[in-house]
C-alpha cells in the first residue's frame, strides 16, 4: 500500500490515575493496531498502520498515574508508533476500534490498569520473544480480564450490525472522576443461554448489545467501560463479578435475553438484588479475602466480627440502593420508545447481582420465548434504541451522583 493511501494518526492523547489509564488515538479511518509491553523501563507500546502523525516528541498526560509520559514516532513506511512510559506495571485491559460516528473520527481506545511486577515481565518476555517489529492485526497482546480483538464478532442475525448511533459532541470528563462500567455479555462459550426457534443464541445477542453499548458510552468521553468478555468465552459466574471487583467498578451491568413458559410474556426489565436474598457473600469473595477486606479503610484492622458484620450490611444496602436508583433512571430513559415489562424494575438473588461493594443490575433485553421480542432482539433499529436509551439512563444517575456530593 503507497504511504498516501494509508490511514494518519490525526491526534493522540492520554489521561491516567493511580489506577487506571486511557489512550485515545483519532484516525482518519479505521486501521489495524497491535500492542506489547516492554521491560527496562516498563512501558507499553502501540503500533498502528499509518502513514503520518502530527507531532513527533515526548508529551504530557493529563492526570497523574500509571503512565508518566508518551510519544508519539514514525516507526516505518507503514507504521505510527505510541510509546507510554510506565510509573508502576502495567497491562492492556482491552484494547478496540471505533468507526467514526457524526463529527468524530474513528478512533483506537487503549486501557490500561496495573499489575504485578512478575506479571508484568513475563508479558515482556512473551511479547519480546514475538517481536513487534510489525503490525499484524491480531496481534492484540492478551489482557485481563478479556483478550481485545480488532474484529468485531459477528452479529446474531443476518442484519449488519450498524455503527452506534449517532452521538452529541464530547465533552470529555477528566479521567479522575470518569466512573468505570463494566459490561458483562451473559453466557458464552459452551453456554449458549436460551436460543429462539431460528437458531439464535442469548450470547449472541447479549455480546453485540454490550458491544455496542461500550462504544455509544466510551464515544461520550464521559465513562471508562470495561467488558467481562468480548468474544465468545466462557466465563463462570464467580469470574464476572471478579473481574467488577478487581477492577473498582462503579457499575455492573449484565445482559441477558431469558425465556418463559408463557409465550406471550414479553419485554424489557431490569433486576436488582433482593435484600431478602440468601446470604451468600463467602462465596462471592476471591481467595483468601473476609469480610473485614471488604471494609477496609471503614473499620479498624481490629474489629470486633460484629462490627465488620455491620459495615459490610451497610455497605450492601448502600450499594443496592445506588443499583435501584440506577436502574430507575435507565426504565425512565427507555419508557418512551421500548416495551417494557409490568413493574419493570424488578429484586432477585442472581449471582452476580450479590457484590457487596459494586452497584449491580441484570438487564433482561426481552425473550426469546416470544416472537415479537425475538423480532426486536434481531432487529439493529430496536437495538439502536435500547443501546441510546440505556446510555441515556447510565448517563442521568451518575449526573445525579455527581450533582449530590
Amino acid at each position: 500500500m503507497a504511504q498516501d493511501d494509508l490511514p494518519s494518526v490525526e491526534a493522540a492523547r492520554v489521561s491516567t490515575t493511580p489506577d487506571r489509564a486511557r489512550l485515545i488515538l483519532d484516525l482518519s479511518a479505521v486501521t489495524e493496531y497491535a500492542v506489547a509491553s516492554i521491560a527496562d523501563p516498563n512501558r507499553i507500546v502501540v503500533d498502528v498502520r499509518a502513514g503520518s502523525v502530527p507531532t513527533i516528541a515526548t508529551q504530557p498526560v493529563a492526570g497523574q498515574g500509571i503512565v508518566a509520559s508518551f510519544t508519539t514516532t514514525i516507526a516505518g513506511d507503514d507504521r505510527v508508533r505510541v510509546e507510554l512510559t510506565l510509573t508502576t506495571p502495567s497491562i492492556v485491559q482491552q484494547a478496540y476500534l471505533l468507526d467514526a460516528v457524526a463529527d468524530q473520527p474513528a478512533r483506537l481506545v487503549v486501557d490500561l490498569v496495573t499489575t504485578t511486577p512478575e506479571d508484568f515481565a513475563a508479558r515482556a518476555a512473551a511479547d519480546l520473544a514475538n517481536s513487534i517489529d510489525r503490525v499484524v492485526p491480531d496481534a492484540v497482546a492478551s489482557a485481563e480480564p478479556v483478550a481485545p480483538s480488532s474484529e468485531p464478532p459477528p452479529a446474531p442475525s443476518s442484519e449488519a450490525v450498524a455503527e452506534a448511533p449517532a452521538a452529541a459532541p464530547v465533552t470529555e470528563v477528566p479521567a479522575s472522576s470518569r466512573p468505570l462500567i463494566v459490561l458483562d455479555p451473559g453466557h458464552g462459550g459452551v453456554d449458549n443461554g436460551a436460543s429462539s426457534p431460528s437458531g439464535i443464541h442469548e450470547k449472541d445477542i447479549t455480546l453485540v448489545f454490550a458491544l455496542q453499548l461500550r462504544d455509544l458510552l466510551v464515544a461520550s468521553g464521559k465513562f471508562d467501560v470495561a467488558l467481562t468478555r468480548d468474544d465468545d468465552t466462557y466465563l463462570t459466574l464467580n469470574e464476572r463479578v471478579d473481574l467488577a471487583r478487581q477492577n473498582k467498578a462503579d457499575l455492573l451491568i449484565s445482559l441477558h435475553a431469558d425465556t418463559f413458559q408463557e409465550a406471550d410474556i414479553r419485554g424489557a426489565s431490569i433486576y436488582t438484588r433482593d435484600e431478602r436474598a440468601a446470604d451468600i457473600l463467602d462465596k462471592v469473595l476471591s481467595a483468601g479475602e473476609t469480610r473485614a477486606d471488604v471494609v477496609a479503610g471503614y473499620a479498624p484492622s481490629d474489629a470486633q466480627p460484629a462490627v465488620v458484620d455491620i459495615l459490610v450490611e451497610l455497605m450492601r444496602r448502600q450499594v443496592r440502593q445506588q443499583a435501584y436508583l440506577a436502574a430507575g433512571d435507565i426504565v425512565k430513559a427507555m419508557e418512551p420508545s421500548v416495551t417494557l415489562r409490568r413493574f419493570p424494575v424488578r429484586q432477585a438473588d442472581f449471582f452476580v447481582l450479590q457484590a457487596p461493594d459494586i452497584p449491580s443490575m441484570l438487564i433482561e433485553l426481552g425473550f426469546m420465548s416470544n416472537a415479537a421480542d425475538i423480532k426486536n432482539l434481531e432487529s439493529q433499529q430496536w437495538r439502536d434504541k435500547v443501546v441510546t436509551a440505556v446510555a441515556s439512563g447510565v448517563e442521568g444517575y451518575f449526573e445525579a451522583v455527581r450533582a449530590a456530593q
